[in-house]
């Protein structure tokens, strides 16, 4: 039973009407067992997050007086509406790592802020600045790949580790003193859900400091065109006033001595605290001098080999949206253990710790006991170098993996790494210059392609490395590079394109397209902002997804959106005709929406709500049943079929709502619908 308040909700709508009505439970999008990276991470998500963010106090037996939300306030349960959450999380992951598209990967953020911070608004811009500054920023650099998509599959890896390693689930449950008795299911679920908090935290932000990172090195690119190398001749770029991102303030001050017993001024100070008390001992270093490391990071990188940490700024940024969104007392230790995790990932443990480059000073690599959450991030981010959109010149002709299967069965990792079979010239030549040069006795420096040459030669630098950071005794690594045929076609790419910002404003106006027609020019952004955030997760996705999905439509009917200025004309209308081409393909996305949301098809909830002097629509969400939907999983023919079958009333093909969103889209800046000429 994964999903107990469902169940709960299905019993007690089974007592009322004496019927089983539902809500089903919803299946496991896995195969039994399967311990690939996506049935893992499934399987974590559906299996051992029992009561996620339940709150018992609301533990509602009255359906007279229920609190959650579903698409009206007070239609359900609360802790109903928290396992459609936790159901929703599970489907966009799903989407997610089937895609591995970046449009999906910012369905995975939202649901994690709207589940834990409890809105997606007040972070959005945080979450979209890195990808948006990534894609028009990065191709000014040398080197440069993704961290957008990165985060999301870094946050999918950690999920699928923990579901599949007894040992690192035993050590992550004595680290925060839970019971290790796996038979304790209360206690597991307890362990797994702050895991998903946590590791969630850690993963799908540790890079959102890279925007302050890429000034820096695109400014060092000027000097590497040449192959000039980094150095005292090299003109770089430092941060100044860096304590606005540290400082934590007098209430701050109060807050971290009752945690901590001994005062602070700044989270530099309590960073290199929390880091010392887990690592100093083992490592051999004080807090003096990690202070000093952390101190010098943001303003003098030259004494790092003039390379600038976007991890202590990933950490610093996200202290203060922690702040911001959850109050300087909603801050715990735990939220400290994700920042020092984030910034340990990157170079402070390799460089400054455990020195892991240098035969003289190299120390022993991290064990999953001594931070837990930190050994999840260096691994996992190490391991996530598949499918990662090059950005930088000289990242964009290297050879890198676009795929990735796993293999995570008797606590161990073999991954093996899809390279594009159409560069399988560059492969052969690369073989023919390593077996030249271990002829030649390796005198010069081994033939590179990277990261194929890492994986491919005898050396294994890539799971070389990856053991010199992490100890992998209880985790052990293979890894296997392979070649396949690249088909592009998986990514679903249409001509229409814009930034998160926009696709969040067009989900907004679509949702307002039915409640203001003729009044479109009197309502404010705001006003359709609140509107929205009022909608259960599951509504609001349901929106967003479809303003993804409108790419596919517009396309169909020779149109797209964009929010650049292009010379095109601007679609001011919709007609008839182009509702009749995309009402069937909406019909489709809702069909399958549903299905993956485990409704079903029935009208019990009109009739009874008729007999009973109830709300049909409050039934509906209760039961999770709906006349529209099929049941199954149809097939796209299928569910044609069935579009063809209904009313005209019921196929959707009102063209007026949606000229009504068209002039709701205008009230936000940019975004806009153009037609492509068809005679040119």
């Amino acid at each position: 039973m994964a999903y107990t308040a469902l169940e709960k909700m299905r019993i007690c709508n089974r007592e009322r009407f004496q019927k089983d009505l539902g809500p089903f439970q919803p299946a496991l999008h896995a195969a039994i067992g399967a311990q690939d990276l996506k049935s893992a991470a499934l399987r974590f998500l559906h299996q051992r997050c029992e009561g996620l963010l339940f709150d018992m106090e609301k533990e509602e037996n009255d359906p007279n007086t229920f609190s959650g939300t579903s698409i009206l306030p007070d239609q359900i349960p609360y802790n109903m509406q928290m396992d459609l959450n936790r159901l929703c999380l599970e489907r966009e992951l799903e989407r997610f790592i089937d895609s591995g598209v970046a449009e999906d990967a910012y369905n995975v953020y939202y649901c994690y802020l709207e589940m834990f911070f409890g809105h997606y608004g007040k972070s959005k811009k945080m979450v979209e600045l890195l990808s948006e500054f990534e894609s028009n920023g990065s191709s000014l650099l040398m080197k440069h790949r993704d961290h957008y998509s990165h985060s999301v599959y870094v946050f999918a890896l950690g999920l699928a580790l923990y579901e599949s390693n007894e040992h690192y689930r035993k050590k992550f449950k004595e680290f925060y003193q839970f019971d290790t008795d796996e038979k304790n299911k209360a206690e597991a679920a307890k362990a797994a859900n702050t895991y998903l908090e946590f590791w969630g935290l850690t993963s799908l932000f540790h890079d959102i400091g890279y925007p302050f990172e890429l000034p820096f090195e695109q400014v060092m690119a000027y000097f590497e065109v040449d192959n000039q190398e980094r150095g005292k001749e090299s003109v770089t770029i430092a941060y100044r006033s860096v304590d606005v991102l540290t400082q934590i303030g007098e209430e701050g001050k109060k807050h971290f001595e009752e945690l901590y017993g001994r005062s602070f001024s700044s989270i530099n100070e309590i960073l290199a605290a929390d880091i010392t008390a887990k690592l100093g001992g083992i490592y051999g270093f004080t807090e003096e001098y990690l202070l000093d490391v952390l101190t010098r990071k943001p303003t003098n990188p030259e004494t790092f080999g003039y390379f600038m940490d976007h991890a202590w700024f990933s950490s610093a940024r996200l202290f203060c949206e922690l702040v911001e969104s959850l109050g300087i007392e909603g801050i715990s230790k735990t939220h400290i253990d994700a920042l020092s995790a984030i910034m340990l990932h990157n170079s402070l443990f390799k460089f400054s710790i455990c020195f892991y480059k240098d035969d003289a000073k190299r120390k022993e690599p991290l064990r999953m006991e001594l931070h837990p959450l930190a050994y999840m991030l260096m691994i996992c981010d190490e391991l996530q170098c598949w499918d990662r959109t090059a950005y930088g010149r000289n990242s964009r002709t290297e050879l890198h993996p676009m795929g990735a299967h796993f293999d995570l069965s008797n606590n161990a990792i073999r991954a093996e790494y899809d390279y594009d079979r159409e560069e399988q010239e560059k492969i052969d030549t690369f073989q023919t210059e390593y077996q030249a040069w271990e002829n030649a006795g390796r005198k010069d420096k081994a033939p590179r392609l990277k990261a194929y040459s890492d994986m491919a030669e005898k050396e294994q630098r890539f799971v070389a490395d990856i053991e010199m950071i992490v100890n992998t005794e209880e985790m052990p690594l293979t890894v296997v590079p392979t070649t396949r045929k690249l088909d592009r076609r998986l990514k679903h790419t249409y001509l229409s394109s814009s930034n998160f910002l926009h696709l969040y404003d067009f989900a907004v106006a679509l949702n307002g397209r039915y409640s203001y027609q003729g009044e479109e020019k009197s309502v404010d952004t705001e006003i359709l902002e609140e509107e929205f955030e009022k909608l259960s997760l599951e509504y609001q996705l349901s929106n967003i997804n479809q303003a993804k999905n409108f790419s596919r439509y517009l396309n169909a009917i020779h149109c797209f959106f964009t929010d650049k200025p292009v010379d095109y004309e601007m679609v001011t209308e919709f007609l008839p005709e182009h509702i009749a081409v995309f009402a069937p393909m909406e019909h489709e996305r809702w069909i399958t929406e549903h299905a993956s949301m485990g409704w079903t098809y029935g009208d019990d909830y009109e009739t009874l709500a008729e007999e009973h002097g109830l709300s049909a629509k409050d039934l509906r969400e209760q039961f999770r049943q709906h006349k529209l939907a099929m049941e199954g999983d149809p097939t796209k023919e299928e569910i044609h079929k069935h579009y063809e079958s209904l009313s005209d009333e019921d196929k959707g093909k009102d063209w007026r709502p949606f000229n009504s969103m068209l002039k709701l889209i205008k009230k936000f800046d940019g975004l806009r619908i153009y037609k492509l000429d068809q005679n040119e």
